[in-house]
């Protein structure tokens, strides 16, 4: 009989496959006295073979998806296998303790991450060489007790991912010819892999609570990520059920791609902007093919992220430079540094903190660490005649901190030009609103920033005190919430009231229950996952804007997030 799941939609489609488990198996074991001290060696021999036969097929599917660069780190772990001290380190404890291949892995490999994780405060290098060590730990004790561990990049026929969760590096090594959608325990639509779906579009679930219990391996699944419910072992009526929705998707996709090279503008003539979110140079592809009209989020954290050390100058020169190129004269909003919170760098070490959401980050770690801030902003200048470029600080809570980042781009501007580099003298400095504080003062900041772009991922967290990882508060992340909607409304009319541009690259921006009361609220731009923009585009061109005004002022005087939602579908068709 068919089971349903249900749970947060967070990308559109429809998946029909087997499911593939990505879940850990138990790798635990008991700790045994052996009389066979060779016959065990040979196991853990026979064990960092198969590890580096798996490693190396790992890194070649990584090359082809990601390129060289993101797998490296299949090259580290290799090296970890081919390391002869490790190997003859378990081999002597088998000898000396008499104990079993799998607890003299265990002792020894404990015993180096232990010693690499005390030198790490002085030198960050030595964390990524724990880190690399547990990895090849675990793949090599999964050998050794013959259960396999499950691999995204191993995929090679179609399936749905079932997991607890889906890391940023598991979502990157999906390939999208076998992987037809994911389904997770946890997670909401602002979460990485839920961002991740969008920009692959393919199909997901996430927070569905129960998926990894109650789905088996291999068993058939419907994944609606329409609607958020995925269907266990579905029968052949409800499996062609699906099939057309799936069609009748894809027949939509096919309408809004005629929209790729018109303006967005709505029912009654009036132009908007929107734009896309990008995380490197590479998701360049997917903003042009989807026609987007600027870059409104550029989260230059990925540059940090995805280097060993601090990204150089020049590297970060070409990188800017190559996607004010790309845009050909689009404007392209960069975002400075956002490193903090969730995001941390292991040879940038950041202080303890009980909650670093709140703590030292973004702008504040940027002015904390100008050398680091003037790196970044002198690659910016530099690249900055290659096209329409717009740089937004993030985190900004108080004017002064606006102010004192401006005087160190003004600083680094005549310092460049002093040198005889040529910069744009058109450059528009913002700042992201993602603090309550700022979204209420933002008629001060109005009279000194050239833009705002309302970053509702946090603005809402914020505002609702409610950690949007954390399923059991995740009902409070409320993005129609009145009080939600009365700080964005400030927002846009504080902008307006100065003459200044209002954009959203929240994921709000691309939602289709908001995105009428936005319109009516007269942003600017809107700038979401590449993939949302067409269909966004042919939801605006039916929307007037003064009845979307009157229906703006009616959610901003409701009481709740429900009866917001009502009201939109009550006057707006949002298929």
């Amino acid at each position: 009989m068919t089971k349903k799941i249900t749970g947060i939609a967070a990308s559109n489609g429809v998946a029909i496959a087997k499911a593939y488990k990505l879940v850990d198996p138990d790798l635990s074991f008991e700790t045994r006295t052996i009389d066979d001290a060779q016959g065990e060696k040979d196991r853990v021999n026979a064990a960092f073979l198969a590890s580096k036969a798996d490693l190396e097929t790992i890194r070649t599917k990584a090359e082809a998806s990601m390129g060289a660069d993101e797998a490296e780190v299949f090259t580290a772990h290799i090296m970890v296998l081919e390391d002869p001290e490790l190997l003859s380190s378990i081999n002597d404890k088998i000898d000396t303790d008499k104990t079993n291949a799998e607890a003299a892995l265990k002792a020894v490999t404990d015993m180096y991450i232990g010693m690499f994780e005390a030198m790490a405060d002085d030198n960050p290098y030595m964390a990524e060489r724990a880190a690399d060590i547990r990895d090849v730990t675990k793949r090599v004790l999964s050998h050794l007790l013959g259960k396999d561990l499950p691999n995204p990049a191993l995929i090679n026929e179609e399936v749905v991912i079932v997991a607890h969760d889906m890391t940023p590096s598991d979502t990157a090594q999906l390939d999208r010819r076998y992987v037809k959608g994911f389904i997770t325990d946890v997670g909401g639509r602002t979460a990485h892999a839920a961002i991740m779906a969008r920009t692959l579009e393919i199909p997901a679930i996430v927070g569905s609570d129960v998926a990894t219990k109650d789905i088996d391996e291999n068993d058939m699944v419907i994944l609606d990520g329409l609607d958020g419910d995925a269907l266990i072992l579905p029968s052949d009526a409800e499996i062609a059920e699906y099939q057309q929705k799936g069609r009748a998707y894809a027949d939509k996709k096919v309408e809004w791609a005629k929209l790729k090279n018109e303006k967005s503008v709505s029912a009654d003539g009036k132009e908007f902007v929107i734009g896309a979110n990008i995380g490197t140079p590479k998701d360049l592809d997917g903003v042009i093919e989807n026609g987007a009209e600027g870059v409104g989020l550029y989260r230059t954290e990925f540059l940090y992220m995805d280097s060993s050390e601090l990204p150089t100058e020049e590297a970060q020169f070409e990188s800017y430079k190559k996607v004010l190129e790309s845009m050909d004269g689009k404007p392209v909003t960069v975002r400075t540094m956002d490193i903090g919170g969730d995001k941390h760098l292991p040879y940038l070490p950041l202080p303890e903190e009980d909650n670093p959401f709140m703590g030292y980050r973004a702008i504040r770690i940027s002015l904390d660490r100008d050398d680091i801030f003037r790196t970044q902003l002198r690659a910016l200048l530099r690249a900055s005649v290659y096209g329409q470029l717009w740089i937004m600080f993030p985190m900004v809570a108080t004017l002064p901190e606006f102010r004192a980042a401006r005087d160190i781009f003004n600083e680094e501007k005549a310092k460049l030009v002093a040198e005889g580099t040529e910069v744009s003298d058109d450059i528009k400095l913002g700042i992201m609103i993602e603090i309550p504080a700022a979204a209420v003062l933002a008629d001060k900041f109005a009279q000194e920033v050239d833009f705002f772009s309302i970053g509702t991922n946090d603005l809402i967290g914020y505002s609702m005190a409610a950690d949007r990882g954390n399923d059991r508060v995740s009902y409070l992340y409320q993005p129609y919430n009145p009080s939600i909607l009365r700080l964005v409304k400030n927002v846009i009319d504080s902008a307006h009231k100065y003459g200044k541009f209002a954009a959203m690259c929240g994921e709000m921006a691309g939602d289709p229950i908001a995105l009428p009361i936005l319109v009516g609220m007269g942003l600017d731009e809107f700038s979401m996952s590449a993939t949302s923009i067409l269909q966004a585009r042919s939801l605006m061109k039916k929307l007037d804007t003064q009845e979307m005004a009157q229906l703006a002022e009616q959610a901003v005087d409701s009481e709740t997030n429900d009866e917001v939602i009502a009201l939109v579908q009550a006057n707006v068709s949002v298929d």
